[in-house]
C-alpha cells in the first residue's frame, strides 16, 4: 500500500481488549486514519482476536505501536491533540477538526490518566450519553468521533 498522509490519527492509550483494537483498526481503514497504540498493551499485536476483529482489513491499516507517551508525542510533534473523556465539559461536535488532528482514547478500564487530562483540559472532549449508561465501548467511541471529524473535514478529504 502506498504511503499517504492520514486525514486523522487515532491513539489508543494502553488498550486492553484485542477485539476493540481490531474494530478500531477497521474504522481507521474506513476513514483513512492512522492508528497508534501506546504500550503496554493488554494483548499481543499478533493476537488472533485482534486480527479477527479487524477481519481482512488489517492488511490495509496504517498503524504503529510506541513504547510510551513521550515517544508518541515525539512522533506526532506539531499535531493538535484531542483527548476523549467522560469528565470533559466540551462536547466533541463543538470543536472544529483539522486534517492531521490526533484523537486520543484511554484504556477500556481506566480511561486516560488524570495527569494527562489535567495538563490538556482545554483539549478534552466528551461524547454525550444518558446517565443510565456508564460509558460507550471504546471502538464505538472512536467511530463516533472519527466520523464527526471527517464529516466536518468533508468526506472527499479522506484518502483512497
Amino acid at each position: 500500500m502506498a504511503h499517504y498522509e492520514p486525514i486523522l490519527h487515532v491513539v489508543l492509550y494502553q488498550p486492553e481488549i484485542p477485539h476493540n483494537t481490531g474494530a478500531v483498526g477497521r474504522t481507521c481503514v474506513a476513514v483513512g486514519a492512522k492508528l497508534w497504540l501506546v504500550r503496554p498493551l493488554g494483548f499481543r499485536i499478533t493476537s488472533r482476536h485482534l486480527k479477527r476483529a479487524g477481519l481482512d482489513y488489517w492488511q490495509y491499516l496504517e498503524w504503529e505501536a510506541v513504547d510510551d507517551w513521550s515517544a508518541l508525542e515525539k512522533a506526532l510533534s506539531g499535531k493538535r491533540f484531542w483527548y476523549f473523556t467522560k469528565t470533559a465539559t466540551t462536547l466533541f461536535w463543538d470543536v472544529s477538526y483539522a486534517p492531521g488532528d490526533v484523537l486520543v482514547f484511554g484504556s477500556e478500564s481506566q480511561g486516560l490518566p488524570a495527569s494527562l487530562l489535567a495538563a490538556h483540559r482545554e483539549a478534552c472532549l466528551r461524547i454525550p450519553i444518558r446517565s443510565q449508561v456508564r460509558s460507550l465501548n471504546l471502538s464505538v467511541s472512536v467511530a463516533v468521533a472519527a466520523y464527526e471529524a471527517i464529516r466536518q473535514l468533508g468526506w472527499h478529504a479522506a484518502p483512497g
